[in-house]
């Protein structure tokens, strides 16, 4: 507003300066640096207020600057007063949690003590006790020890008469040049042995049990000693009164010889038929076994035809089917050489199917009753299972022979039907099992005669001869198997359904067949390895004697059919 006046003063005297004398004029100048004057003043006053306002300011952003520190001060000693406090607290749960820690370590170490008290106490306990349990072992120990020197008594008193019966027989009245000395001087040896080690077990107090073993082995040696004996007499008797016999018949035949030189000429298939007969050995299995062969075969048509409906199943009983065939397929392709405790299961539920009881099968419970013809259907499956992971899981891990051989043993014992399918499948897949050779009969076609020969034949390819003999393998191990174990678990009261003596005939029927290439050596070899120990402990010294004629008798065979051994 002042500026305004001052404009309008100046403009005034700007307009009127040409007109005003010079008095006026010099009286207007004093007003106009009045003016300014006033008008510095006036500055000077709005600047000294600006000023004020300014340092009013300036005091105010102190003061708050002033607070602000204050109050950050508070929060300050606020914040190390918390710490201060959280830092107590801490340390106070830290002697509280240390006392705590203290207080359990005084328990637990009173609970040691206890402890170790319980067990020192039954320390002392177990040693009254071990105590008295020597005291009863050794009574006992006494008590063997008399029993054991009781039958070394025995023992050499029977060898004593065993050794008897030889001194009269160094020389024998029909059989002057045979000389049994050798028996008698080993029986006197025997005896010197086992004199002499009752001496020393006496000496040195009671005898121990391998003492018994060795006298037990030196009686068996005494008793082979005898047997050995009798039968080298009996056998050159036999070949006394053989050997009569032909020169008997030698000289009959000398006579009818000459007569009969012009009037027989043997064709070449007598004369190999004489050859083979001179030998001693045949092309063909005996009729009775071929009569066994064909019964087991005709069983296992019978049960095939008694399950064509369920064979031949509409939609209706399609299920049915599929569900008894895993039922009885299932467990056996759980059967290995890991199996372990898995097999009394495995045994239990192919023993309650083949019972009618119901058993849980992928979810389902499944049972033989679901059909009229179930019964059959299972037994066949079944069978024919067993043949199959015989021929498959046995032919790649032999161990594996055992574990399904001991479920089938328990299976057969309680339902024999299986059994003799089992032997059917078997003799099926692998005719080597009976044993017997098929002969290609006229009109078969060779793919016929080799699946009769147990090969695989698809599209007219014959299997290869190594995967052929792996396969026989299989099956001829899981046979030997099945005739020497039983199922752990059953009862035992009977007769093995098919043991050793099955095994037995067996091995008699192939040493008397003219061996075939391959196969026979592989099968004999597999069949001793599984179950020659237990033809050994039945059979004793014939199955000595057996191996005794495969090594000089038979294995030489080969060289004269022109085969490597």
């Amino acid at each position: 507003m002042l500026a305004m006046q001052e404009n309008d003063h100046l403009s005034l005297l700007e307009t009127k300066q040409e007109v005003v004398p010079a008095a006026v004029l010099s009286s207007k100048v004093a007003k106009v640096e009045g003016c300014i004057r006033l008008y510095e003043e006036m500055h000077r006053l709005k600047a000294k207020e600006r000023l004020r306002q300014r340092l009013e300011e300036q005091e105010q952003m102190v003061r708050a600057a002033y607070a602000q520190a204050s109050e950050q001060l508070k929060r300050f000693d606020e914040l190390r007063e918390l710490k201060r406090h959280q830092e107590f607290q801490e340390l106070q749960e830290v002697m509280e949690k240390s006392s705590k820690e203290a207080q359990g370590q005084q328990e637990k170490l009173k609970e040691e003590h206890r402890h170790r008290a319980k067990i020192l106490n039954l320390k002392l306990r177990e040693a009254e006790q071990q105590r008295q349990r020597q005291e009863e072992l050794e009574r006992l120990r006494k008590e063997e020890g008399q029993e054991r020197l009781r039958r070394l008594y025995s023992i050499q008193e029977e060898l004593l008469q065993l050794n008897q019966q030889i001194d009269p027989n160094f020389r024998h009245k029909d059989l002057p040049r045979i000389d049994l000395s050798a028996y008698s001087n080993r029986g006197n040896q025997i005896c010197g042995l086992v004199s002499g080690l009752i001496r020393s077990t006496s000496e040195k107090g009671f005898p121990t049990q391998a003492d018994v073993a060795s006298t037990e082995r030196a009686l068996q040696e005494m008793r082979g000693l005898i047997s050995s004996m009798q039968q080298e007499i009996t056998a050159a008797l036999e070949e006394k009164k053989r050997k009569d016999e032909e020169e008997k018949k030698q000289k009959q035949k000398e006579l009818e010889k000459k007569e009969q030189m012009k009037s027989q000429t043997p064709a070449p298939a007598q004369q190999t038929g004489e050859k083979q007969q001179k030998e001693g050995l045949q092309l063909k299995t005996e009729e009775s076994i071929m009569q066994w062969y064909q019964q087991l075969q005709d069983a296992a048509e019978q049960c095939v035809a008694a399950f064509s409906e369920i064979a031949n199943c509409k939609s209706n009983t399609e299920k049915i089917k599929t569900n008894l065939q895993k039922a009885a397929t299932i467990p056996v392709s759980q059967i290995s050489s890991i199996s372990g405790s898995k097999l009394r299961e495995v045994f239990d539920k192919i023993n309650n199917l083949l019972s009618g009881k119901p058993v849980q099968t992928e979810g389902q419970a499944v049972s033989v009753t679901q059909h009229p013809q179930g019964l059959e259907f299972v037994c066949y499956k079944l069978a024919e299972k067993f043949v199959k992971h015989g021929e498959g899981e046995v032919s790649f891990h032999h161990d594996s022979a055992f574990p399904i051989a001991v479920v089938l043993s328990g299976i057969w014992e309680l339902h024999p039907r299986v059994g003799d399918i089992f032997l059917a499948h078997l003799h099926k897949k692998c005719p080597y099992a009976v044993p017997f050779y098929p002969a290609r009969k006229e009109g078969t076609s060779m793919e016929e005669y080799q699946r009769m020969l147990g090969y695989e034949v698809h599209d007219s390819k014959v299997e290869e001869q190594d995967h052929f003999l792996k396969r026989m393998s299989g099956m001829i191990r899981l046979y030997a198997a099945i005739i020497q174990l039983r199922w752990p678990y059953g009862n035992r009261q009977g007769a093995h359904p098919h043991g050793l003596s099955y095994g037995w005939r067996w091995l008699a029927q192939m040493l008397n067949l003219e061996p075939l290439a391959d196969v026979t050596a592989m099968l004999l070899m597999d069949f001793l390895e599984v179950c020659g120990n237990a033809l050994m402990k039945q059979y004793g010294i014939q199955f000595w004697k057996t191996m005794f004629f495969i090594q000089k008798s038979y294995i030489p065979r080969y060289d004269i059919w022109g085969w490597e051994c």
